[in-house]
């Protein structure tokens, strides 16, 4: 059976069909208990175009985002931004809660638009999705508590729900960059680590239509000096290294979980000689595309 592209959901496939509270609650975020029942209402492995975060208190397994996997220790928490691709394998006793919600949900009470950016675990500069490990099992509780709160109100679907459930994803997202390792809150710090999530987050959506660093420098209304060296101070790579890796992590995306040939995912991503896109590829990840998929299947 032919592999389909990986897909894109939006929120709606998984909020309820018929809103009785609030339309705003009901159409950009969702908030509920989790459990292994949850994990079949999309196939894996898919993408978002929203945010995630999944607080398992219970249970094991693994939960492989853009080909890192990592192991299901609880209570921990997974963080998903909106483009990653995901798959879970998860224990038939996983249980916990999950919060789901569009930027635009989280903003739309905020004076500070970048407020999202501030925080480490969404589009992490150094490329790495690591879940936070909470080890104290008192921290969890408070945890625990404001997500039955939120449970409790989502599902009441009072007309004006958001505004009880905006603050309560506030207050988690705030008491997980608390517990988030030192160091990797430290390095999300600062004004330019704010320029740097931005431009992922551009480059998430343009990777395809823009084509120099000049053309994402534009859109950010900085120039591409500003930009490069940004980024270079922020993260000791260009800002055409970030866009390359964007590229390659598609490419490898689309040699593992489609069917499309090496020639047309060549084609696809700008490249007109399939012999020039083998080269690029081998010097970037040692090994041709087709071996990499190959290799890919064996240890699947």
């Amino acid at each position: 059976m032919p592999k389909l592209p990986v897909p894109v959901y939006e929120l709606e496939t998984f909020t309820p069909k018929k809103a009785a509270c609030g339309a705003d609650a009901r159409r950009d975020c969702l908030v509920e208990v989790f459990d292994r029942r949850k994990t079949s209402r999309a196939p894996f492995p898919h993408r978002h175009d929203f945010f995630e975060v999944l607080f398992l208190h219970q249970g094991s397994g693994t939960h492989t985002i853009d080909n890192q996997s990592f192991t299901i220790q609880p209570p921990c928490v997974f963080f998903l931004s909106p483009g990653q691709i995901h798959t879970f394998s998860p224990s038939a006793d996983i249980a916990g809660f999950i919060f789901l919600f569009t930027a635009d949900f989280f903003l739309m009470d905020k004076q500070d638009k970048n407020r999202l950016f501030d925080l480490p675990f969404f589009y992490n500069p150094d490329g790495t999705h690591s879940p936070l490990y909470i080890g104290n099992h008192t921290d969890a509780e408070p945890v625990t508590q404001l997500f039955r709160i939120a449970v409790q109100e989502y599902d009441a679907a009072r007309p004006d729900s958001a505004e009880v459930l905006r603050p309560l994803l506030d207050i988690l997202l705030t008491t997980f960059k608390r517990l988030y390792p030192v160091q990797a809150v430290e390095a999300g710090r600062g004004k330019g680590k704010v320029l740097v999530k931005r431009f992922m987050q551009l480059i998430e959506s343009r990777y395809l239509e823009y084509k120099s660093v000049k053309d994402f420098a534009a859109n950010l209304s900085v120039t591409p000096n500003h930009l490069n060296e940004t980024v270079k101070q922020c993260t000791g790579r260009t800002a055409t290294d970030l866009i390359k890796d964007k590229i390659m992590l598609e490419i490898k995306r689309s040699l593992l979980y489609t069917d499309l040939t090496v020639s047309e995912i060549a084609y696809r991503f700008g490249f007109t000689d399939q012999s020039y896109f083998s080269k690029y590829f081998r010097q970037r990840e040692g090994l041709s595309p087709q071996t990499f998929r190959e290799e890919a299947i064996k240890t699947s």
